[in-house]
């Protein structure tokens, strides 16, 4: 077997890290696409690196990072941010080989190992990638940790003491048969074995939420399970692969195996799958799913009707009814649960209060009920998305006036327009150019007079004006004046379950910008709290509950692209509720 030489090379990550990697290039002359290696936790790319040439694909290149903390990679050893922080790092490390190995991320195929197979699953269910394919190696979603209450114990700990490290309790010989695998791991002075325990803990939780909505994940999708692992949990495995959204998707469990799937004795009966659906992918790929009609059959909709329908427990019922008495008490003292009874709690007032932070209430206990309203997770990840809609905001004015293109902005559905208003001053403020023109519209009359007194108090009323809106009505967007070169939907397409309405306005939009304008919208993937807010929330509409049907990531993005549109950057918070992604207006031949 011929050894393939690795270029050693790094790149930048989303907050100037800069992370190590390995590249073989292919050694045919014609590169078919790229295999990406993630390795397990702990690890490096140089552990990895017997797979290039044990797959046998010499007509694709590889590539293999250290991730952050880890290998040859800076860093305190085994720390990261977060999982989300991870996960962006490996939509950097997959951008970096489109751009500068000139590799289509069509044309890749993701191979994960333990925390790297995790890290793959977050990153194609939270970015939706068009990978060619994913392969997933003994998927590290449940670790045992054989202590009773561990988890708990950590995190009261981490409150209480912050940042920590723990040691691995993995040793070698739980990992392969192949003592001298084994003993390699054991003497790699490269092996990380601190990791940070708020990585422990978020990989876990992150874990979870990929294991349950793993049906929004529809890249073709091979699953290794290693029959006698010590180290992760097997069930969760499984209930991820009986959930996946992937027309072609495949389980091996390999018996006898340890949890260094892809590093085992006897690995040849791991990677002969693996090489065989690889190179299917590439021969005779899978169809690509199309989710248009998610509005109306397969899992989001299921979970969208079982919400709608009240629940048929008795005690289910008495709960639901306590919660909603509970909180029209919290509304008599806590200001912000009272604005939501009022008007609805998607609202655009009720998200101008939600921006503004400041708890209100009649006593101090109100002020604390206040508080930990504000502090609920939807509410924590609304305030990110907003700073999230203030990066790429500033990030399409950069590039329209690197292009020398007038910057036009308009909102469809702005609410009080708050968040726009901000990011305008965010890019004055650092020394850009304030924008050309401004238009904000909102169907709410409510909202249309908060946003002009809005803009009056700020004095831009020179170069903005708010005007009333059906932010549906595709023939009133597309006659917009000025044309705008940035639009901007935020919060709205998530309140509607029906994707009809969102087409229509994805096409008014397209026909309004012209070819190299950019789409800056907002999706809503997960959500924690998804019954309490069918059972309890009233919505603006004068509904008395606020039942929302989930759009995965990729079906939004399939939306905007069926509109004229290309995604080119995104953001999502640690949780994983909010999205934020940029798109450019494709050139057409109309």
């Amino acid at each position: 077997m011929n050894t393939r030489a690795a270029l050693e090379a790094s790149f930048t990550t989303h907050d100037g890290q800069t992370l190590f990697y390995r590249h073989w290039p292919a050694t045919q002359p014609v590169c078919r696409g790229a295999i990406v290696l993630l390795h397990r936790g702990h690890e490096h790319s140089g552990r990895v690196a017997h797979l290039v040439d044990e797959l046998e694909l010499p007509e694709f290149a590889f590539f293999a990072w250290d991730a952050r903390g880890h290998g040859r990679s800076p860093g305190p050893r085994g720390y990261s941010p977060g999982a989300a922080a991870s996960v962006r790092d490996l939509q950097c490390f997959v951008e970096h080989i489109r751009d500068t190995h000139q590799v289509a991320i069509e044309d890749l195929a993701i191979v994960g190992q333990s925390v790297g197979a995790v890290l793959a699953a977050a990153w194609v269910h939270d970015y939706a990638p068009s990978v060619r394919c994913l392969v997933m190696a003994s998927p590290a979603f449940h670790i045992k940790l054989y202590v009773p209450f561990a988890r708990p114990g950590l995190r009261l700990m981490h409150r209480m003491r912050g940042l920590f490290y723990v040691n691995s309790y993995v040793k070698p010989k739980l990992l392969t048969h192949d003592t001298e695998r084994a003993a390699s791991y054991a003497a790699d002075p490269l092996i990380t074995r601190p990791i940070a325990v708020n990585m422990l803990l978020d990989l876990h939780e992150t874990s979870k939420r990929v294991v349950a909505d793993a049906a929004a994940i529809t890249a073709p999708t091979l699953l290794l399970i290693s029959g006698s692992d010590w180290v992760v949990h097997r069930g969760p495995q499984d209930r991820f692969y009986e959930r996946l959204g992937a027309v072609r998707k495949e389980r091996v469990v390999l018996p006898g195996f340890y949890h260094d799937t892809l590093g085992e004795r006897d690995r040849a009966q791991a990677l002969a799958p693996l090489r065989a659906f690889v190179l299917r992918e590439f021969d005779a790929p899978a169809p690509r799913v199309s989710l248009a009609d998610a509005d109306r059959r397969g899992p989001f909709f299921d979970e969208y009707a079982a919400l709608s329908r009240a629940p048929a427990n008795p005690l289910a019922k008495l709960y639901w009814h306590a919660t909603r008495a509970g909180l029209r008490m919290s509304g008599a003292m806590s200001k912000g649960i009272a604005l939501g009874l009022e008007l609805g709690f998607d609202s655009g007032s009720t998200l101008d209060y939600v921006y503004r932070n400041e708890p209100q209430g009649c006593s101090g206990i109100g002020r604390l009920i206040d508080r930990t309203y504000l502090n609920s997770p939807g509410w924590v990840g609304i305030r990110q998305r907003k700073l999230h809609l203030q990066q790429l905001i500033a990030t399409a004015i950069a590039r329209l006036r690197d292009t020398n293109s007038p910057v036009r902005i308009v909102d469809i559905a702005a609410g009080h327009g708050r968040y726009v208003l901000d990011a305008i001053e965010a890019v004055t403020a650092a020394g850009g150019t304030a924008p050309d023109a401004i238009v904000l519209r909102d169907y709410s009359a409510p909202n249309v007079e908060g946003g002009r007194a809005l803009i009056a108090q700020r004095g831009l009323g020179a170069m903005a004006r708010f005007e009333q809106g059906d932010a549906f009505d595709e023939a009133s967007l597309a006659a917009l004046e000025p044309r705008p070169t940035l639009a901007i939907v935020s919060g709205l397409y998530e309140l509607f379950g029906d994707n009809e309405r969102i087409e229509r306005s994805l096409r008014g939009l397209a026909q309004a910008v012209p070819a190299g304008a950019y789409l800056v919208y907002t999706g809503q993937p997960w959500h924690p709290q998804l019954e309490f807010i069918a059972r309890a929330l009233n919505n603006h509409r004068g509904e008395a509950t606020w039942v929302m049907r989930r759009r995965s990531q990729a079906e939004m993005d399939e939306l905007v692209a069926r509109a004229g549109f290309r995604k080119i950057d995104q953001r999502i918070d640690a949780m994983g509720i909010f999205t934020v992604s940029l798109a450019e207006r494709v050139h057409t031949h109309e």
